[in-house]
């Protein structure tokens, strides 16, 4: 395999959402790390407080800054981790996680914490991008 390639085998259950099992990176890609970002503008406050659905769409505004800086976009987002502070709340998520990631389809995971760096948090978001 020479090029960036979602790995989903047959002999599995096939994604239905914006997602794939697996993805396959040569090692002549460059990779950038995005460290796990919550809804705060650059003075720290947080914006929509306790607001999920909020948050999670300034967040992914944010990583979109980021990875444009390297040159890169939404589309070549391998992998995606989603922090969410309650889990029954977290399915409004993916209808905005898939909108952003409807061509790259990550390698993706959603995991409930206890709390995140500020009480009004309840989400954090961490991707690895990848681009030939």
């Amino acid at each position: 395999m020479n090029q960036i390639t979602k790995i989903n085998p047959t002999s599995m259950k096939q994604p239905t959402k914006a997602y794939s099992n697996g993805i396959f990176v040569p090692r002549d890609a460059d990779l950038l790390f995005v460290t796990g970002q919550v809804s705060q503008d650059s003075e720290g406050q947080v914006v929509a407080p306790f607001d999920m659905e909020g948050q999670t769409r300034f967040i992914f505004g944010q990583i979109e800054k980021i990875l444009d800086a390297a040159g890169m976009t939404f589309d070549d987002v391998v992998k995606a981790t989603i922090f969410v502070v309650d889990m029954s709340k977290s399915s409004c998520i993916s209808p905005i996680r898939d909108e952003f990631f409807k061509n790259s389809k990550p390698a993706s995971s959603m995991v409930g914490v206890t709390g995140l760096v500020k009480p009004e948090c309840v989400v954090e978001i961490e991707v690895v991008a990848a681009k030939r």
